[in-house]
């Protein structure tokens, strides 16, 4: 039997805490039936209440769960004891994320409309809240991409079928032609891509899908090695690879998030070493990343206002100083400004 998720168990807690509240000494058996759980496994579900209560953890902060005599009775838990409500900021938060979920390109229909029904009941639930939670929260679609494409791939999966791909390569004109067997279309950072062993490069590789040009199924049956796993992605797409560039970025500690986000190591060495720590301003991080093709580094850079400096090498730190300087002088010779 598969283990219980943390999630499944929490929804349980919190439902059985009022439960339990409004039943005094009801039958440790009948509680357990009531949530399809062994009188064993609410026995641990209470001991772990037992733990539980307001920040102070006083004895009279923590719940008091008592069932020794096969009866199950509950104090100190009345702040848990009332249906949980949703502040406005909350519930329009969920119903924000929801729908831009819902807008996320290569979701089924059958999840678009789990996605529907959540934001339904969310909006039904809201109260006071429901003008203002259906009619205030615009969700911004983003520009999907094909997703007749998207529906040809995982009929191909469902199908067993090798697929002929034209491919264009990240930041390159180079368009290559494949012949791969599909695993799984997966959906990461709010792109779509089509996961496969490729049979040229005998690897499992992701296929971008507004990087397809196109995609044939063939008659051929799809043939994956059994050696093939697919990729964890719980890290994101890009894991590296030995041709990478190392790009050392100097980040202000308002864009701390970029060593996390693409997995930037800090650098270490001496203050004279090539790659010392940034010392340009307090708070201030020298981090290096990887990158098979750093065309990313430009937009990057130029998007955040000064916050990312690129160190190295020095053919990016040129580029990006060009388009900078270049975006300034269209800028500036714009209607309303005069270029001395």
């Amino acid at each position: 039997m598969a283990a219980e998720s943390a999630t499944a168990r929490l929804e349980r807690l919190l439902a059985m805490v009022p439960w339990l509240l409004r039943r005094q000494g009801v039958d440790l058996e009948e509680a357990a039936r009531t949530f399809g759980v062994s009188p064993t496994t609410l026995e641990r579900d209470l001991s772990l209440v037992f733990m539980c209560g307001l920040p102070g953890r006083m004895p009279d902060d923590l719940i008091d769960a008592q069932w020794d005599d096969g009866h199950v009775y509950l104090r100190n838990a009345e702040t848990i004891g009332r249906p949980l409500r949703l502040a406005p900021d909350e519930a329009l938060a969920l119903v924000a994320g929801l729908r831009a979920l819902q807008a996320t390109p290569g979701l089924t229909e059958e999840d678009r409309a789990r996605v529907a029904g959540l934001v339904a009941r969310i909006e039904g639930a809201a109260g006071d809240l429901q003008a203002l939670a259906s009619a205030a929260v615009v969700a911004e679609t983003p520009a999907a991409p094909d997703e007749r494409l998207a529906a040809e791939l995982r009929r191909a999966v469902e199908d067993q079928r090798q697929l002929a791909l034209r491919h264009r390569a990240s930041g390159r004109a180079e368009v290559t032609q494949r012949t791969v067997s599909p695993m799984r279309v997966v959906t990461v950072d709010g792109n779509t891509y089509l996961e496969a062993w490729c049979h040229r490069a005998e690897e499992v590789r992701l296929f971008r899908l507004d990087r397809i040009e196109s995609a044939v199924v063939t008659p051929e049956a799809a043939a994956v090695p059994s050696r093939a796993e697919p990729r964890d992605l719980s890290a994101g797409v890009y894991g590296g690879g030995p041709d990478d560039r190392v790009v050392v970025l100097d980040l202000a500690p308002e864009a701390a998030w970029v060593a996390e986000y693409y997995g930037g190591e800090p650098v270490e060495g001496g203050p004279e070493a090539p790659g010392a720590p940034c010392t340009t301003a307090p708070g201030w991080q020298r981090v290096t990343v990887r990158a098979a093709d750093p065309a990313w580094v430009a937009p990057l850079v130029w998007s955040t206002g000064g916050a990312v400096r690129v160190v190295s090498p020095a053919d990016l730190a040129s580029r990006v100083c060009e388009g900078a300087s270049e975006a300034v002088h269209r800028v500036l010779s714009g209607p309303g400004f005069t270029v001395e």
